[in-house]
């Protein structure tokens, strides 16, 4: 059953916020104005979609009515008909319109990338991932911009860190947090033998200066060194590496891919906000972030969300039991097939969790689990 009650409430709501909307004295207080428009915004697709089911219920109503008719009843049979088909997907839709939203959801993203398992050829591996996310993000009209990077000796990367810019990112980025696992012939294998090898992925929101208080003369200490690595004479020479430590936490984030200080104290204070806003949430969902943190920190081939497997070509998502035989198209940035099959998994789990449905999360195939 639809709560109706608190869809008719929340209909209301978007009306009091409309007349609010047009009042002088709120129109001239711009926090006010931005406040009140973000939350009609956020209820107007729900407010929508409940006044065509309240439009459709009427619809019902009068051809039911209509089959008392002897004239009417042969065209009313059909239209109730049709109407009653439409009736359960419309309310499937407010069920789903009506789900809790993470307020993370439209924020920007710190995607971090690191080499588990396999030597050099996890740390390929975890540029070969890395690409997929840019052209992924490319294809979405997402900007990705490189904050810290650790690249490994043969090629390939021991870890990186970007700031993934653009709409509703973390909505459909949050889905790529675990061990990623990859099985394949190394280009320095004599013998035609596959090996498997891991990266790690996290994937946190953007905090923003609210999410995240910082005292900078009493939680930090900010030191500055001359940056090291690829680059060129210039950037060997020049002491523009910024590396901040929390005290509170003992964490410590270094940037150096800039020759400005400035601006590398900038990246570093964005990648170490979001990971203390990550740590924050965790502490509401401590068995959440149990199993996060196993995923992501050890980078046993065990602990994997997803196995690409490059001779047959084919890519396993062992969280939802989808196998799709495109690997190719999947690593050129094709993500959406994927990405949509975990959202609706999140929703379907949401609404069991709600008491909104019975039904099981579907399982999208019975693929390979290897």
């Amino acid at each position: 059953m639809l709560p109706l009650d608190k869809l008719a409430s929340i209909a209301r709501r978007f009306r009091e916020l409309e007349d609010l909307l047009c009042r002088p004295a709120v129109v001239g207080d711009r926090q006010a104005f931005l406040k009140l428009s973000k939350e009609r915004a956020e209820i107007e697709a729900v407010t929508q979609l409940y006044e065509r089911y309240r439009a459709l219920l009427a619809e019902i109503a009068d051809s039911e009515a209509a089959l008392a008719d002897p004239e009417l009843r042969e065209l009313a049979e059909p239209e109730l008909a049709r109407l009653k088909e439409v009736q359960p997907k419309l309310e499937d839709e407010l069920r789903l319109a009506l789900l809790p939203h993470d307020p993370n959801d439209a924020k920007n993203t710190i995607l971090e990338i690191r080499a588990g398992e396999g030597g050099e050829e996890a740390a390929l591996f975890a540029a070969d991932l890395f690409k997929m996310y840019a052209r992924w993000a490319e294809t979405r009209g997402w900007k990705m911009e490189v904050m810290s990077l650790s690249e490994a000796s043969a090629g390939g990367y021991k870890e990186l860190v970007a700031l993934v810019t653009g709409k509703n990112v973390y909505s459909a980025l949050r889905f790529e947090g675990g061990v990623h696992r990859v099985q394949r012939v190394p280009a320095t294998e004599t013998q035609g033998r596959i090996h498997t090898s891991t990266a790690t992925v996290a994937v946190l929101p953007e905090a923003e200066d609210v999410d995240v208080h910082l005292d900078e003369a009493k939680d930090l200490e900010i030191s500055i060194a001359a940056s090291g690595g690829p680059g060129g004479q210039g950037v060997n020479t020049t002491n523009s590496a910024v590396q901040i430590l929390h005290k509170p936490t003992g964490m410590i984030v270094k940037c150096q891919d800039e020759r400005s200080q400035i601006k590398n104290k900038a990246k570093a204070m964005k990648i170490l906000r979001a990971r203390l806003l990550d740590i924050e949430r965790e502490k509401q969902d401590l068995a959440v972030a149990a199993e996060r943190r196993g995923m992501v920190s050890t980078g046993e081939r065990s602990m994997k969300v997803r196995t690409y497997n490059y001779p047959q070509n084919r890519v396993t998502d062992h969280r939802i039991k989808l196998t799709l035989n495109k690997l190719d198209r999947i690593l050129a940035g094709d993500l959406d097939e994927l990405i949509a099959a975990l959202q609706a998994n999140r929703q379907a789990e949401l609404l069991r969790a709600g008491g909104l449905s019975d039904a099981p999360a579907p399982v999208l195939s019975s693929g390979a689990d290897d």
